[in-house]
């Protein structure tokens, strides 16, 4: 397994957890906005495989707020991290999945990619547009032996929050509250991938009520609609206060 990271500490640390449990890895410093960050992968990978049998684009920032109120230096930033970095992964190691043909992509998008949620405006756009790229590559790739899993959960304790940006402090505060209470774990997350990749399976969603969610908004879509902007109305209360 490679493990990558954009801090190398952190690599180090699972690689050497996957080799004590009797696993193989090895640990790449890896900044998904970096096309040559991808490239010394792909070579790494090569020349320690030879091939990938299934690529996880999971790296990840954060940042709350309406359109208007957050910058467009962090509209870039979560841009070039959320969408452009899952491009780059597959544009980088899919002519090598083809000509194998076999493999598995899972990209990593969240609920807020199918469903607007309240002040996250530039997140969520980004995480849409990962759903639109796994849905085109699902399209493109039918009948090439690669397989793609688009995996959207909800709020899951992680670290997703350590570089968060945002123009107030309200919206980080709503976000730890909902991942303190989540009672999905990562290796919950981590073991419905697995179940996705032995089955084929498109979407996966970690969540119980996200999978009622969904079936509203497809079902009564102005009752939805009402409902978000309810749920917006109330946020932008607490995020005046």
């Amino acid at each position: 397994m490679a493990v990558t990271d954009s801090v190398q500490a952190r690599a180090d640390s699972v690689a050497r957890e996957i080799v004590a449990a009797g696993g193989q890895a090895f640990a790449q410093h890896l900044d998904v906005c970096s096309e040559a960050h991808w490239d010394a992968l792909y070579q790494r990978v090569l020349t320690e495989w030879g091939c990938v049998d299934v690529l996880v684009n999971n790296a990840g920032v954060a940042g709350g707020g309406r359109l208007e109120d957050t910058p467009l230096e962090d509209w870039q930033w979560i841009m070039d991290t959320n969408l452009m970095g899952v491009v780059r992964g597959c544009h980088r190691f899919l002519p090598m999945m083809r000509e194998q043909a076999r493999g598995h992509i899972v990209n990593v998008s969240s609920f807020a990619g199918l469903v607007p949620v309240p002040l996250l405006a530039a997140y969520g756009t980004a995480k849409a547009g990962v759903v639109a790229l796994s849905e085109q590559l699902r399209v493109d790739l039918d009948g090439s032996g690669v397989n793609v899993t688009l995996l959207c959960p909800a709020f899951v304790k992680t670290r997703l929050l350590d570089d968060y940006r945002a123009p107030d402090l309200h919206t980080r505060l709503m976000a730890e509250k909902l991942m303190n209470r989540s009672s999905v774990t990562p290796d919950d997350v981590a073991l419905s991938v697995i179940k996705a990749l032995d089955r084929k399976r498109f979407l996966v969603l970690t969540h119980r009520p996200t999978h009622w969610a969904l079936r509203m908004r497809r079902w009564f879509p102005n009752r939805f609609h009402g409902t978000m902007v309810a749920m917006a109305r109330r946020a932008k209360r607490k995020f005046r206060q």
